[in-house]
């Protein structure tokens, strides 16, 4: 099958390059002519592990070819996929100009029966959009469909996702469209991959439905976490033995400094505002965004617990992409937690396995450093913000002789906070014993460990009998 997808962004060049692998002939366009000939030459636009290899064995085998030429991919295409950007606008909502750049496109290319497909993430009736763009400006009376079919590509992850995905929503009223994107993802039957055939609106709605769903997981987790924090309480156990609940799961259970990257964020604010558009008030998905924010704004106070004057001290900062397996710095929370620190005094020294030529594009006043061991030296702290598997198994005698001071905050909890007290650190995380709860527990000691508010103490005893 012939397929262009419009847009070599991560979700882009992820799926063209995949659809290739199936065996497809797959044409990526963009009207970014020096990321083109990057991509031509074999460099990739984005850190992705193992999509160089992939890219570069189907351009070998002719499957897979990239171009500025836009209307020759989409006449010579069955297939045609947009992938372009959907940034936030100032009020949040999806900034849709690009798909109605590239529709118009499709309007004045139309040769033949095309299937027209929604990658983008985008708002409900995105696809009705579409539509009424291409009947307005086609040139000619050639069928086609209108469709959406959302990713769910985790970034560090994405070709596994790709290709053994948990479903493929296909969103369509037109039976011949629904008929072709099944045979598209014929090879995907084999390993019995459940297929969610609706209508447009409903696909759009279930990629907007699952990013916020998992941003409220996080945000929840997050906010019991900082009660652990209080009460002393260990959120590891906590969001274990709440996952052991089928309902509820174990995944993304896991506190850090707040989520971040190129879909969470924009995704949740861009269901919000469709809320509002319509006079809904979606208050779930506000109180997210909310928590979130609060977040990583309360990182600062986290290491100057740690290091209370952080004026002319020297703090590291070990991760920078929002993720690992990823050089995405888009909405990272090491941006906020890096101008926190500068705001308060702080020298900051960073290092990121992936991210740092992304990073020098969008922070400054901060050095740049070779490796974890090189971003410590001196240092009086080290703020964990990303959990790269080589940080997870620091040289912790090493970085004795290096540091200043023994502290380390860790907002991802990877390490255990035993065996680094042992080593002598000062070691702060997040929802666990041994830090804020300290003091509260021996205030406490008298009522068994309980922690009960002085509103509770105050208050009558209640007999059983009344």
């Amino acid at each position: 099958m012939h397929i262009a997808v419009i847009g070599t962004g991560y979700v882009g060049l992820v799926s063209g390059a995949c659809f290739a692998e199936f065996g497809n002939t797959v044409v990526c366009v963009d009207s970014d002519r020096s990321k083109i000939e990057k991509i031509n030459s074999g460099e990739m636009p984005i850190y992705e592990p193992g999509l160089e290899a992939l890219v570069a064995r189907n351009v070998q085998a002719r499957r897979l070819e990239f171009t500025t030429d836009i209307k020759r991919a989409i006449e010579s295409s069955l297939v045609i996929m947009l992938a372009v950007g959907t940034p936030p606008s100032s009020d949040g909502s999806a900034d849709l100009s690009q798909i109605e750049a590239v529709a118009l496109e499709i309007a004045s290319s139309l040769n033949g029966y095309k299937v027209i497909v929604t990658k983008s993430t985008v708002p409900v009736g995105a696809s009705g959009f579409i539509k009424a763009i291409i009947e307005k400006n086609k040139g000619s009376n050639y069928r086609y469909s209108v469709a959406s079919n959302p990713e769910f590509l985790r970034e560090g992850a994405a070709i596994n996702d790709f290709m053994r995905p948990d479903r493929v929503v296909i969103g369509c009223r037109d039976e011949e469209g629904i008929e072709i994107l099944k045979d598209l993802y014929r090879p995907l039957y084999l390993i019995e991959t459940p297929f969610v055939v609706t209508n447009p609106e409903s696909a759009e709605m279930i990629k907007y439905a699952s990013n916020a769903f998992l941003a409220t997981k996080i945000s929840f987790i997050n906010e019991i976490a900082n009660l652990c924090d209080l009460l002393g309480a260990d959120v590891r156990d906590v969001a274990k033995g709440m996952g052991m609940d089928k309902r509820i799961g174990g995944k993304f259970l896991h506190p850090g400094p707040g989520f971040g990257g190129s879909c969470f964020p924009k995704d949740v604010k861009a269901l919000a505002a469709l809320a509002r558009s319509n006079n809904y008030e979606m208050k779930l998905t506000d109180a997210v965004l909310d928590v979130n924010e609060k977040q990583t704004a309360s990182i600062i106070d986290r290491v100057k617990r740690a290091v209370p004057n952080l004026a002319g001290k020297t703090v590291a900062v070990l991760g920078l992409a929002f993720k690992p397996e990823t050089d995405d710095m888009r909405e990272a929370p090491s941006l906020k937690i890096i101008s926190d620190l500068l705001s308060a005094g702080a020298k900051v020294r960073v290092y990121d396995p992936a991210a740092m030529t992304a990073a020098r594009r969008v922070l400054s006043d901060v050095t740049f450093c070779e490796d974890e061991y090189d971003a410590a030296t001196s240092s009086n702290a080290i703020v964990v913000v990303t959990e790269w598997n080589q940080f997870r198994g620091l040289d912790f005698e090493r970085l004795r002789k290096l540091m200043t001071e023994l502290n380390i905050v860790d907002l991802r909890n990877i390490y255990n906070p035993a065996d680094i007290r042992k080593a002598g650190f000062n070691y702060a995380s997040i929802g666990r014993p041994g830090d804020m709860a300290n003091a509260r527990r021996e205030e406490n000691a008298d009522l068994g460990g309980m922690f009960l508010s002085e509103d509770f103490l105050a208050a009558p005893t209640m007999s059983l009998n009344s």
